[in-house]
């Protein structure tokens, strides 16, 4: 066998774990990169440690630290609650606001399942008090925090971003944002239509959902104007987003307006693990023409005007059981230029966006984490087991949705 071959392997055996095994698989990632990379393709361990991304890294670990502490110190919680009075007892109106609050908040940089974890409790909740079906709720909320997942503010649009940059695609954050912003919204509003959404704006206004709500305090104020401030010097200065956090949060911890400690250890370190080990591996795929090797067997299967739609589906499908930011982007992004190549034509970003459209549409499933706090958030009296299903039934049927809505529209 080849590297290149040998490379693939690895990269296909590390996707199956993260399907089937609960360990890390940033972890395997790195441990099946130094094998391949040592035993097979001739390098040594710090030629294989140079695909570690290290400004991936700092850039996720600045983010995700600044928004653990406003999530902690109740600056987050502070906006969700308030949102819910906006409503004014409109209750059809209550899910859409919760879809695009969702939306919002992933956008500004916690990322979805952040905000999914913020969100979900308090809209089962709303939803049971108001009796909104739970399937409904669930549909808008998760798709509300998937639809901003891909700002280039967010820890899932930092990694995007980065690989499409890797692979010649830079220059499209704010589309690629747009393109999945699009997809969501389209499913959650057919979704809203179909599930009872139309006879929820028709009922007549009822008293506001009471929901327990202090002042902001000045520590409040302050996370909210730091995080303004953060967003200005990104956008406006170029100030690098994970530098910008990083000083940010250190205001907010010499300020006592937040705890460091309990920030660090409530950020998703298993993710950064997880998306840091798979680059190690997928630049060994790069150095060995294994990302060829695979852009080659995917153009089997697709034609140039096809492959936005197959992409979707095959992105989609993986998603459905593995970690869609963590190893399912960082391994078929990468493929795309090559793809294009084989095929002989198409648009690469439209390719690239159709990979990122269809791994998260399906992300409102049980089998994800957004779908399971959906589920685990739901209020006393709704069936679970039945939501479970439903909800199965929804994630897994938008491997063909997320196709179909590729195939139409990013062509």
């Amino acid at each position: 066998m080849t590297p290149a071959s040998i490379s693939l392997l690895a990269l296909f055996v590390a996707i199956l774990l993260s399907c089937l095994a609960r360990v890390n698989i940033g972890i395997v990632a790195l441990l099946l990169a130094w094998i391949v990379g040592t035993a097979f393709a001739g390098m040594t361990l710090a030629q294989v440690a140079a695909g570690f991304p290290v400004e991936l890294f700092l850039t996720m670990v600045g983010v995700t630290l600044l928004f653990s502490q406003a999530k902690l110190n109740g600056t987050l919680d502070h906006v969700a609650r308030r949102s819910v009075r906006l409503c004014r007892g409109r209750i059809g109106l209550i899910p859409v606001m919760f879809f695009f609050l969702g939306a919002a908040l992933a956008s500004l940089g916690p990322g979805n399942i952040a905000v999914a974890a913020l969100l979900a409790p308090i809209a089962m909740s709303v939803a049971g008090e108001m009796a909104i079906p739970a399937f409904l709720m669930a549909i808008m909320v998760g798709n509300g925090a998937n639809a901003g997942s891909l700002s280039p503010f967010a820890p899932t649009g930092i990694i995007v971003n980065s690989i499409m940059e890797r692979i010649g695609l830079g220059g499209h954050e704010w589309t690629t944002w747009w393109f999945n912003v699009a997809g969501h919204a389209t499913a959650a509003f057919a979704g809203y239509a179909v599930l009872g959404g139309a006879g929820l704006l028709r009922q007549p206004r009822s008293a506001a959902v009471e929901t327990a709500d202090s002042e902001l305090a000045w520590r409040h104020w302050l996370t909210l104007a730091s995080i303004a401030g953060m967003l200005a010097a990104v956008a406006f200065a170029r100030v690098p987003i994970g530098m910008a956090a990083i000083a940010v949060a250190l205001v907010l911890v010499l300020s006592q307006a937040a705890d460091d400690g309990a920030a660090i250890a409530e950020m998703p370190w298993s993710t950064i693990v997880m998306v840091c080990g798979m680059t190690v591996l997928i630049s060994i795929l790069e150095r060995t023409a294994g990302i060829d090797l695979l852009a080659s067997l995917m153009a089997r299967v697709s034609t140039p005007s096809t492959a936005t739609g197959v992409c979707a589906f095959i992105t989609g499908l993986i998603s459905a059981y593995s970690s869609t930011s963590g190893v399912v982007l960082p391994a078929f992004l990468p493929v795309v230029p090559g793809l294009v190549r084989e095929l002989g034509g198409g648009d690469p970003f439209l390719v690239a966006s159709s990979m990122n459209v269809g791994g998260h549409l399906v992300d409102v499933s049980p089998l994800s984490t957004i779908g399971a706090l959906c589920i685990a958030s739901a209020a006393s009296g709704v069936d679970t087991r039945k939501l479970f299903h439903q909800m199965l039934a929804w994630g897994m049927s938008m491997t063909v949705i997320g196709a179909a809505f590729c195939w139409l529209f990013l062509r």
